[in-house]
């Protein structure tokens, strides 16, 4: 029970950030033609700070070992949950060309940034280890995005590497080098200071994207509960218990256990809306994946994580 009240405590302000987004809009206090804008700063400006400075001294990530099992479990994870929504989307009765793949990328992937980090801040507060395994382990979510999901989305079998070239991941790459290196000692308070200073507003912003972003892309969706339900069935249910799963069997450090229980709970993601509409997939699919899911998982949510502790022992 205190589990879930303090799952519910960290999550409800995200959601409540969240709800601020379509205020926004309807206010037109954040237009469409500031979306891009502010994306490009959030992506390649507050969220690189924010990981180079819950990264940057960490000795947990002098451990190569715990570098590459962040990272490959990510990915994996990735791939294993875009395979089991495969198949229950075919079970499903979807079809290629009329969503399959949209529902499989969509249902695979979870919303492991802009909802994950302030919830582990909350419940793990004064835990950057724990934070910068999660930044490690997302390097590898974001290798299975762009280069498994993509292919399966677009059902194209070849890619461009530049897709990798963002800025978190150019920010994980550069941290994970420096501590590495140990050349992280020699960076001045100042900047480490700068970092943490536009770090803070990563979050925030982004939360408040999400928000515009689902309701510009909800109205006039048709409503189609197989998706829906089926969405919600296969992210919030049967993902998280092969995720909690690996973290319970697999010799992992106990930093990624708990970036596991997290990830476990995260609804789907917002950005396979991005991409279904960019590689001719779905993007009505995606959007009801998404609103389904995290609709529900302020229920399920506190339920998985605090299984999750309890069960993991964390």
């Amino acid at each position: 029970m205190e589990h879930t009240i303090l799952v519910l405590t960290a999550a409800l302000p995200v959601y409540l950030i969240v709800a601020l987004g379509p205020l926004l809009r309807k206010t037109k206090a954040l237009t469409p033609e500031m979306d891009k804008g502010v994306m490009a700063m959030a992506v390649h400006l507050f969220y690189p700070c924010l990981i180079l400075d819950k990264m940057l001294g960490v000795d947990v990530l002098r451990d190569p070992v715990v570098v590459f099992s962040s990272a490959g479990i990510g990915c994996s994870i990735i791939v294993l949950a875009m395979g089991v929504a495969f198949i229950a989307g075919r079970v499903l009765q979807f079809e290629r060309g009329g969503g399959l793949r949209t529902f499989s990328v969509s249902c695979g992937v979870q919303n492991y940034g802009f909802i994950a980090i302030p919830l582990m801040v909350y419940i793990f507060p004064d835990d950057d280890a724990t934070l910068a395994v999660m930044f490690t382990h997302n390097l590898g979510v974001e290798l299975a995005l762009w280069t498994v999901g993509i292919m399966l989305i677009s059902g194209n079998r070849s890619l461009s590497w530049r897709s990798l070239l963002k800025g978190p991941i150019i920010a994980v790459v550069v941290g994970l080098l420096l501590l590495q290196t140990g050349l992280d000692y020699y960076i001045p308070t100042v900047v480490h200071r700068v970092l943490e200073m536009l770090g803070v507003c990563a979050v925030p912003l982004s939360l408040l994207l999400v928000g515009t972003t689902m309701y510009d892309l909800a109205r006039g969706v048709r409503l189609d509960w197989r998706v829906s339900i089926g969405g919600v069935l296969v992210r919030l249910a049967i993902v998280p218990v092969v995720i909690l799963c690996l973290a319970k069997y697999l010799p992992l450090a106990t930093e990624l256990r708990q970036v596991l229980v997290i990830q476990a709970a995260m609804p789907a993601g917002v950005f396979p809306i991005v991409l279904s509409r960019y590689y001719g997939g779905r993007a009505d699919v995606a959007i009801q994946v998404v609103v389904a899911t995290t609709l529900m998982s302020l229920i399920t949510m506190p339920m998985i994580v605090s299984f999750g502790m309890a069960w993991l022992d964390l």
